[in-house]
């Protein structure tokens, strides 16, 4: 967060890249915690979903717990807080405006101008918030609208990309097999690679 600022230098880009990809990973590992998969024990486990998610961006864990469990218990209906009938750009507004809250915002920001006393603010911006907000695409693209736009012909709604362990990992950990997570939610994403694939017709 003190390196130098300097737009010509590749590794600027890839710092920003790399940050994004933690970003989605600490998220990532907050979901395997609403599914009892981080720790046997489930204090520990709880505890590992708070942290996750109050450092992710300031996240309620039980808000999200609920909401997650709500989506896997009613995929693809009304009753789905994360599904939309829409394009692209109306259901990630409506996703971010449905788990994004004002009091979020106001931490958020109050962090922003605490952390500029020690950290520059073009780091803050180019290290922090744009990887953050970057994630949020990535989580929200292969994990919410690829597996779930459109009709389905299985009892999960969902479908899974087709089987590249490399792109599946960088793209958003395994999470494009989408499919098998909802087959087996027990399953941490470090594992979903080794799931068995989907019956013919769920992979696109």
């Amino acid at each position: 967060m003190q390196w130098r600022v300097n737009f010509t230098n590749p590794l600027l880009y890839l710092f920003v890249l790399l940050q994004m990809h933690l970003y989605t990973g600490l998220f990532i590992t907050a979901h395997d915690a609403m599914h009892g998969t981080v720790a046997p024990n489930k204090y520990i486990n709880n505890a590992v979903g708070f942290i996750c998610t109050a450092l992710y961006a300031s996240f309620w864990y039980p808000k999200l717990y609920t909401k997650h469990h709500q989506h896997h218990n009613h995929v693809h209906t009304d009753g789905d807080p994360d599904y939309h009938n829409g394009g692209f750009f109306s259901w990630y507004t409506r996703f971010i405006r449905n788990y994004l809250s004002i009091w979020q915002i106001v931490v958020m920001a109050a962090l922003f101008n605490i952390f500029k006393i020690w950290v520059p603010q073009p780091n803050l911006i180019l290290f922090w918030v744009v990887p953050s907000l970057m994630s949020t695409l990535q989580l929200f693209y292969f994990g919410t609208y690829l597996p779930h736009k459109g009709e389905h012909d299985n009892k999960h709604q969902s479908r899974s990309l087709k089987r590249n362990h490399f792109l599946a990992f960088f793209s958003c950990y395994f999470f494009g097999y989408h499919y098998e997570h909802h087959d087996a939610p027990w399953v941490p994403w470090w594992k979903l690679w080794a799931t068995p694939q989907p019956p013919e017709g769920r992979a696109e």
